[in-house]
């Protein structure tokens, strides 16, 4: 049976590990979750990720604690395939009145809400993160 929304499995699977206290999370890999991830990074929410694996690669996520507590608040969906959201580059989202960040999948990349901003560019709204 196929997935019907990769992204919203990625995080389910990080909210339930760091519930677990796990260190790191693995699942299946694809272009937008390495995007991703690669703005939790940037922005300081994951310690780090690798893509491993020749036929099928799998992604792996270290997930960062700070004094036994998640980094990671909340991760919320937004854009789904039953409902797309999009904003314009004047109506991207702001998260906890800046404190997190939405992040924005634009022609330009996946990126996060102020920097969608900075350029000028709306997009699909992926999910937000604080």
């Amino acid at each position: 049976m196929s997935m019907q929304d990769p992204i919203a499995d990625m995080l389910a699977r990080i909210r339930n590990a760091q519930l677990a206290r796990h260190q790191t999370v693995v699942m299946p890999s694809s272009k937008v979750k390495v995007a991703i991830c690669g703005v939790l990074k940037s922005e300081g929410y994951i310690a780090g990720y690798a893509v491993a694996g020749e036929p099928k690669a799998e992604l792996t996520i270290e997930l960062k604690y700070y004094n036994g507590r998640p980094v990671i608040e909340a991760l919320r969906r937004i854009s789904r395939p039953g409902l797309r959201v999009y904003s314009d580059r004047s109506d991207v989202p702001t998260v906890q009145g800046g404190l997190g960040i939405s992040i924005v999948s634009t022609d330009r990349g996946v990126m996060t809400d102020r920097a969608a901003r900075k350029a000028g560019i709306g997009g699909e709204v992926l999910c937000t993160v604080y």
